[in-house]
């Protein structure tokens, strides 16, 4: 019995949008994507990109990001994340992890602000780590103290919410998702930048593409070029497919915080593991991440040598080749972040998975702990 670390379902109405794009039919499912995103998170502004990074190397341009800004991120996120930054040969900075969440610590966060007042600040990317957010009314106060605009990576939130509201439209200035993201991909890709700022959402619609420009009473084939942009834009065939998903997003969260319980319930206790908080009933459990206290890599290839996919969130990007001689990053310059990373593993947990599938699963993990000493 194999059961992977993730899978996608394909439903009826993502087959019946996609044949209305096969077939020519006269629905910009682009359009109508970005206004139903729009209206599932509560944003004023939903803009569709070819994929999560494009959304976020998009809101880097709406920003108007240059040379030796920087941008401050958790040195617990997907290398996507100062990758967009290095893009614009500005600076990212990276700050340590809360143990519990491991989301960015925002005493370290706010203690960076305080000591680094400088114009050249230019933004925080904030991580929603399987959808689980930080206190953001707090995020959004230090943004208004220290003149920094906020952006979200919210590629494991879709759906996740924060005080009874969306992802998307609870305060940052601009939130990029991610419809294929690390270790889940979908069969589609695409990405989603909201905002509610409307000099933002015209910079950015304008970069999307090319940064072209028309006279709507001209022929067609006629047009200008009035910045630097790029080619940003999602597929008719993918935006029809992610239509569905939206659709049938709310629904697979709630199946997901399910199988969450059941991991919990049943793991709480076994020797060699640790469960997650189970107190924010806002956390989608886009990720089940639990710790092993040794030899977490070799519990990993057990559990897959039993059929059982697994996955790792994330790589600290300190320990990374590329910012470790970058910036002269030292192992234990975040030790928070290190040691979570020697014991953090993530389980299956996705909508389709049966009872019996997270069974299997929490017999495998039990029975291999039991080995250990």
């Amino acid at each position: 019995m194999k059961i992977p670390f993730s899978k996608y379902e394909s439903s009826r109405e993502a087959h019946s949008n996609v044949s209305d794009a096969l077939d020519g039919e006269d629905i910009n499912q682009v359009t109508e994507l970005e206004s139903e995103f729009a209206s599932y998170v509560g944003a004023d502004y939903a803009l569709a990109t070819s994929h999560g990074t494009s959304a976020l190397h998009l809101a880097m341009l709406a920003l108007d990001l240059k040379r030796g800004d920087k941008v401050v991120c958790s040195v617990n996120a997907y290398p996507n994340v100062p990758e967009v930054v290095r893009h614009f040969d500005a600076e990212p900075v990276f700050i340590d992890i809360d143990a519990d969440t491991y989301n960015i610590n925002l005493d370290k966060l706010e203690a960076y602000l305080e000591e680094n007042k400088s114009k050249k600040l230019k933004a925080v990317i904030i991580t929603h780590l399987g959808g689980a957010t930080v206190d953001l009314e707090r995020v959004y106060k230090m943004a208004k103290i220290y003149d920094v605009k906020i952006v979200e990576d919210a590629c494991e939130a879709l759906g996740a919410t924060y005080k009874g509201g969306k992802i998307g439209s609870t305060g940052a200035d601009i939130v990029c998702f991610n419809f294929s993201t690390h270790l889940k991909k979908n069969i589609c890709n695409g990405g989603m930048l909201t905002t509610n700022d409307d000099e933002i959402i015209e910079r950015a619609r304008l970069l999307a593409n090319h940064a072209v420009v028309r006279d709507e009473d001209s022929l067609e084939y006629i047009y200008d070029i009035v910045d630097i942009g790029n080619d940003y834009s999602l597929s008719e065939l993918n935006a029809a497919y992610i239509r569905s998903i939206i659709v049938d997003q709310d629904e697979s969260i709630s199946r997901q915080q399910t199988i969450a319980q059941a991991y919990s319930d049943a793991l709480d206790g076994v020797d060699h593991v640790s469960i997650p908080t189970m107190d924010n009933e806002e956390n989608p459990f886009s990720l089940y991440i639990i710790k092993i206290d040794k030899n977490r890599d070799s519990f990993a290839l057990e559990l897959k040598e039993a059929g059982i996919g697994t996955g790792l969130h994330y790589i600290p990007l300190h320990l990374l080749s590329y910012y470790k001689a970058k910036y002269s990053l030292r192992v234990n310059d975040f030790p928070v972040a290190l040691r979570a990373y020697q014991q953090v593993l993530s389980l299956p947990i996705y909508a389709n998975m049966s009872d019996s599938d997270v069974k299997s699963v929490i017999d495998k993990i039990k029975k291999i702990a039991k080995t250990r000493v």
